[in-house]
């Protein structure tokens, strides 16, 4: 079923205007509000949890819109094919591109450190456009139907997907070849990660950011593409992180983790209706 409302999606999106395709998947997404109450409570407890704000009306009116701006993401990866150098121009303003060239100047390999903030896949592609190709790893589907659509639509924009579990090698060479290799650092899915201070509690972290920045003191250059209000974009980079001299791989890494969390909290409380998480991010 799963498969077939992307197929459906994509169909719609490649036939509809931009602005017509938005409401469409804005209609879809409010009444997937009204009736997914696991991912709706969920979204609401992290939205408490990184405002402050206790009154329902407001956070709910905030869960409304983070579904929303989730479809809209979606809208934008299903129109893949339609995105050119004139769309770039017009659509997404780049901000700081400066650190990425001098982090690859340094020929050790860039770690693009994102999160599920904004567009972090049609980021990945204006990336591959104006830079060079990125290398992203991604969560594996349990469908293969689904897994292959999304690895098309990837491959559509110039970025080489990388499966969880499947990485380690590919990761390595990206990076030793002095490639982009994009990684995403607020939700982990392996089950390996780390415990770390998060909006003032301690949330699972995964490691492999800082694992790969450790091991072969890779750069790794914060990146995040976020929508305006008129649904243009911006895609800013900041300024490549400082890696930890002293001490051993595990102080090192917990450093490394330390530091692209706080980066990562920074742009989750400025748009907090553009983080995706339809999961509580806090055990408690």
């Amino acid at each position: 079923m799963l498969y077939v409302m992307y197929r459906l999606g994509i169909f719609l999106a490649m036939s509809l205007s931009l602005k017509s395709a938005y409401g469409v998947a804005c209609a879809v997404a409010d009444l997937w509000f009204l009736i997914a109450y696991a991912d709706r409570e969920a979204v609401r407890c992290n939205l408490k949890k990184i405002t402050g704000l206790n009154k329902k009306g407001e956070l709910n009116l905030m869960t409304r819109q983070v579904f929303r701006n989730f479809a809209k993401y979606l809208v934008d990866f299903f129109r893949f094919q339609k995105i050119d150098n004139e769309y770039i121009k017009s659509f997404v303003k780049v901000e700081g591109i400066e650190y990425l060239h001098e982090a690859l100047a340094r020929g050790k390999g860039v770690i693009l450190l994102s999160a599920h903030i904004g567009n972090w896949e049609l980021g990945a592609l204006v990336v591959s456009a104006l830079s060079k190709p990125v290398t992203a790893v991604a969560l594996t589907h349990g469908d293969k139907r689904i897994n292959d659509f999304f690895t098309k639509q990837r491959m559509v924009g110039k970025v080489k997907p990388i499966e969880i579990g499947m990485s380690l090698r590919s990761c390595y060479g990206t990076l030793k070849n002095n490639g982009l290799l994009a990684l995403l650092g607020d939700r982990d899915f392996s089950k390996n990660g780390l415990e770390i201070d998060f909006f003032g509690s301690p949330a699972l972290i995964p490691r492999g950011p800082a694992v790969f920045a450790a091991r072969l003191d890779a750069e790794m250059v914060p990146a995040f593409m976020v929508r305006e209000k008129d649904d243009t974009f911006r895609l800013i980079f900041e300024r490549r992180l400082e890696k930890p001299s002293a001490g051993g791989e595990d102080e090192r890494i917990e450093e490394i983790m330390e530091g692209y969390v706080s980066v990562i909290e920074r742009y989750v409380r400025m748009y907090p209706t553009q983080w995706y998480m339809f999961r509580r991010a806090w055990k408690r």
